[in-house]
């Protein structure tokens, strides 16, 4: 009966109850099923430490827990080192349960939590090797992103903890500004670009009228939508949101910005990791983390150069048999993103020409996935423009994960900050990966799977997330969806040499000391992309070093995994189990992944 009580309990609520799991676990400890409330129990203890990530899943609001939407994330140093107390503790609890006691599903989630809690402990003395406040995902951009577009804003009593958030800001810049002048001690400054590209946006999101800021605009336009709000209502919450804003939120900008402005003169144009404190080591740590396997840093460069020179010599033969014979792989393309026959017009209207493409795009790949896939997600999918304050130094497009209770859908922004450097001939791809059956495909699958701890189900494995998404690229061309459009074929093969090519960069900046400029030529020469994009690439890889490595590391593995599937089973392979085996445990290390595949194809078949 007690046993039941618990699942039932889990089950209902999750996270919800993590408290009271605590309890539990402590009561019955011993028991071997109470290692399933373990799982729970860390968890919860990271998700309550955590308001901004428990608001962007939403998990917790329909059984009435909502006063995290009134808080923001702790930022400070003295959080960073309890989390780092908290993964040392929960791993040794952790390895403290038999194995021998553990069902294959409790093997398989240990093992994962396990590999994760213990890259966690490795990382603690290199926690101050970051740069929190950057010009593509750091602080000073992502609270304006988060409020607009995570804060939930369906009741009035939403509109209070909005309210609330606005004004814990001063305390949370605060705590920033703590780890910052701890990284400046040890010698850990951002780039000069860095510094200098978020001066100028936080200097333009200052200078703009309360009123006309993304914070005011976007509440105004959400609250419009709740009905329990009158006018008067709406009028007066609006007033205290500006107001918020003016006496709160822009004086913490302005303490960033002043720091900023004192640091500038310290910067150099170092830009790789190698210059920080035991650069080396944290390097070939974050190649390791970030592509989940024991590859050092010089081999995924030889992987890197092996793999642009393939794919190079297959764009060399598609562009030969379209007309572009004498002409290099660089001239055709400028050839081609120049063309205005494959450009939307560069104003409002093609924008929204351009939303309304991807759109038809990744219906059509919905409908066409459905016979390649068992598995299917509920969640929807949305695609939206890129805000505006943040295009200048955002990529082309990312994915925005839905909420777990379905109220808040996918997201697969798009920048639209110059429509000449969208060619319609690169949208194909760029739908598939990001959106279906990519990202939105994958992420949401994993969401939505019974049975399975909720870290199972969230935890961010970059390798294998980001080489889904590219392996459903080569899926889209292997399932006939570029038939009769070559150049769409050119965009995924520009879209995988894109990829190939960061190996050689990313690797070439941090391990090799290539300097920003260097890496900004070699990628303009091998793809022939705009520099404008080229250099917002290029800086991502100087603030995230080794991520962008983990796309076609990931990629390579489960090619290989399918390879090695359809070679044992022969005329029995399917590929739509093929694809339930890869996804129906949610995101996974790579070598763990191979594993199940193995055991897959050991075990008996119907």
């Amino acid at each position: 009966m007690l046993r039941r009580f618990v699942r039932w309990t889990l089950g209902l609520a999750g996270i919800v109850c993590g408290v009271a799991a605590i309890f539990l676990v402590n009561l019955i400890w011993f028991r071997p099923w109470s290692l399933n409330l373990f799982y729970e129990k860390i968890f919860a203890e990271v998700l309550f430490e955590e308001p901004e990530l428990l608001s962007s899943l939403g998990m917790v609001e329909r059984f009435g827990i909502t006063r995290h939407n009134g808080k923001l994330s702790d930022a400070s140093p003295e959080h960073d080192l309890r989390s780092f107390e908290r993964a040392r503790r929960n791993l040794a609890d952790l390895r403290a349960y038999s194995v021998a006691r553990q069902s294959a599903s409790q093997r398989l989630s240990t093992e994962v939590l396990e590999g994760y809690l213990l890259r966690a402990v490795e990382g603690e003395k290199y926690r101050f090797h970051n740069y929190p406040v950057n010009q593509l995902f750091g602080a000073q951009n992502e609270f304006p992103s988060f409020m607009a577009n995570t804060h939930r804003l369906l009741a009035k009593r939403d509109c209070e903890y909005y309210l609330q958030r606005l004004g814990a800001l001063p305390v949370k810049f605060d705590q920033l500004m703590q780890g910052l002048r701890l990284r400046e001690q040890k010698g850990i400054t951002p780039p000069r670009f860095v510094v200098e590209k978020v001066l100028t946006e936080m200097i333009a999101f200052v200078a703009q009228p309360a009123a006309e800021n993304i914070l005011a605009t976007s509440f105004r336009s959400r609250a419009a939508t709740i009905a329990e709000l009158t006018a008067d209502q709406r009028a007066e919450l609006q007033q205290r949101v500006e107001a918020a804003i003016t006496a709160q939120v822009y004086p913490a900008y302005q303490k960033l910005i002043d720091y900023f402005q004192g640091l500038l003169p310290k910067t150099t144009t170092d830009d790789g990791v190698w210059k920080l404190p035991d650069g080396a080591g944290y390097y070939a740590y974050l190649l390791q983390a970030q592509t989940t396997t024991t590859l050092s840093p010089e081999t995924v460069h030889a992987l890197g150069v092996s793999e642009v020179a393939r794919i190079e010599q297959e764009i060399r033969t598609l562009l030969d048999a379209h007309g572009f014979q004498g002409r290099s792989t660089q001239q055709s393309f400028e050839t081609l993103s120049q063309d205005p026959r494959y450009h939307f017009t560069n104003d409002d209207q093609g924008r929204a020409a351009a939303l309304a493409e991807y759109v038809r795009l990744i219906d059509q790949a919905t409908e066409r996935s459905r016979l390649l896939f068992h598995s299917v997600p509920a969640a929807k999918l949305q695609v939206q423009r890129i805000p505006v304050f943040k295009e200048a130094t955002a990529p082309g497009a990312y994915y925005q994960r839905g909420s777990v209770d379905g109220t808040r859908p996918g997201v697969f922004y798009a920048n639209l900050r110059d429509m000449t450097t969208i060619a319609k001939w690169e949208m194909p791809t760029l739908a598939y990966h990001e959106g279906v059956p990519g990202h939105h495909w994958q992420i949401s699958i994993a969401q939505e799977l019974k049975g399975l701890p909720q870290f199972r189900k969230l935890l961010p494995f970059t390798a294998y997330i980001e080489g889904w998404a590219l392996y459903t690229e080569w899926l889209a061309k292997k399932s006939g969806w570029y038939e009769g459009d070559p150049f769409g074929d050119l965009g995924r093969l520009r879209a995988e040499l894109f990829r190939a090519v960061r190996l050689v960069v990313d690797t070439g900046i941090h391990q090799k000391r290539w300097t920003r400029e260097q890496a900004i030529r070699y990628m303009r020469e091998k793809t022939g992309m705009p520099e404008k994009d080229v250099v917002t690439e290029i800086e991502r890889y100087i603030v995230m070093p080794a991520q962008a490595c983990a796309y076609k590391v990931g990629m390579l593995k489960i090619l290989e995994l399918r390879s090695l599937a359809e070679k044992q089973l022969g005329a029995a392979f399917d590929e739509r189990q093929f694809h339930d085996v890869v996804l129906r445990n949610g995101a996974l290390p790579l070598d763990i992944l191979e594993r199940q595949v193995k055991a897959y194809l050991s075990s008996p078949k119907p």
